[in-house]
């Protein structure tokens, strides 16, 4: 990180979590941050799906809720990047404070409830973004919908057109009762709507899917068959999580979804068990507590073909993304691997 960088956040923790993040955005905006072309190698790039990715580190959504900051995210050297989540009617989402560093532990709580401009805002920012760099949306629900299932549908045939792939997130825990849509029965009819949405669009986009880390195995196989049968593009594993085990931060019993380190070893063993279940047929993305190449290696070998971050820009800065993209070529070549593919599910049973 440079100095630069590196004044900006130490100046951003003083402030309220929440006014930070939106300075940081408001940063992005104005071409602030340090620009960096994605990292990419022979070793590097993979595919998702029908997506070529320069390099497989990515931004998670629920950094740029409202896609408001494409163009400074994309110069940050990610490979792609997820926008949203984006909800059909704006909602202001739940009550402050609902963001909370964790720094003890290198973590951090939120319950945002999807607070979002709404996709038709959205949807202006992304017609309008740039042409280079692959964007996709997290798809979300209105908390006061009647047919949330509906929703989601509703936000991809608004915003596919300007979108590379699209994300349904039925796994964040802050809007009471989503994950129950996670269910085999309301899951798979939920994604046969946005797949009949999907079809709907002049140039049909990857869906992907995004899990929550607090799953049993038997509801990871049930989510694994849905997948499987809807056509999932690719699996995000995972979300935030509702265990507080091992914390030491005063805001540890804070509600809302944990992010950050303490989440890495619980999600990279849903990643393997998913891996387990699902084959080389869909692709993984893992995400949880990355901070270093070594920890984007050791999802990639559990099972993933590429990551995403967000907690770990809180503590590292944004030109971290670079820097593990840079790590991982390093580390990929130094275990004798050609490409990202050799190296993926390598190492799944240490984490079974």
């Amino acid at each position: 990180m440079k100095l630069r960088e590196r004044i900006a956040q130490m100046a951003l923790h003083r402030m309220d979590p929440e006014t930070a993040h939106g300075l940081a955005i408001k940063g992005l905006q104005l071409g602030l941050a340090p620009k960096i072309a994605p990292p990419t190698s022979s070793r590097l790039r993979t595919r998702i799906g029908a997506l070529e990715l320069p390099n497989p580190v990515g931004l998670a959504a629920g950094f740029d809720k409202n896609a408001q900051a494409l163009g400074g995210l994309l110069s940050a050297g990610f490979g792609f990047i997820e926008v949203g989540a984006a909800t059909p009617l704006p909602q202001p989402g739940n009550p402050k404070p609902r963001l909370f560093r964790l720094t003890e532990d290198g973590a951090a709580i939120n319950r945002f409830g999807f607070n979002n401009e709404g996709m038709e805002r959205i949807a202006a920012r992304l017609k309008n973004r740039p042409q280079k760099g692959i964007i996709g949306l997290n798809l979300g629900a209105n908390k006061t919908s009647s047919d949330r299932a509906a929703d989601f549908a509703k936000v991809l045939s608004c915003c596919g057109e300007h979108i590379d792939f699209a994300t349904v997130n039925v796994s964040s825990p802050n809007t009471e009762k989503l994950r129950d849509l996670q269910g085999k029965a309301v899951l798979s009819a939920l994604l046969e709507g946005v797949n009949d949405a999907r079809g709907a669009l002049e140039r049909p986009i990857p869906v992907f899917l995004k899990i929550a880390p607090d799953l049993s195995r038997d509801e990871l196989s049930d989510v694994a068959e849905v997948a499987l049968a809807q056509n999932i593009a690719a699996v995000i594993a995972t979300n935030t999580t509702l265990s507080r085990d091992g914390l030491s931060s005063p805001h540890r019993d804070e509600a809302g979804g944990l992010s950050g380190a303490p989440l890495f070893e619980k999600s990279t063993r849903v990643l393997a068990q998913l891996s387990q279940l699902m084959g080389p047929k869909v692709p993984l993305i893992g995400v949880g507590g990355i901070r270093s190449g070594a920890d984007a290696y050791a999802k990639i070998c559990a099972g993933a073909s590429a990551v995403q971050l967000y907690t770990g820009l809180v503590y590292g800065g944004v030109s971290l993304a670079a820097k593990i993209a840079q790590d991982l070529d390093g580390l990929l070549l130094k275990d004798g691997f050609a490409s990202l593919e050799q190296a993926v599910g390598s190492n799944r049973e240490a984490w079974l």
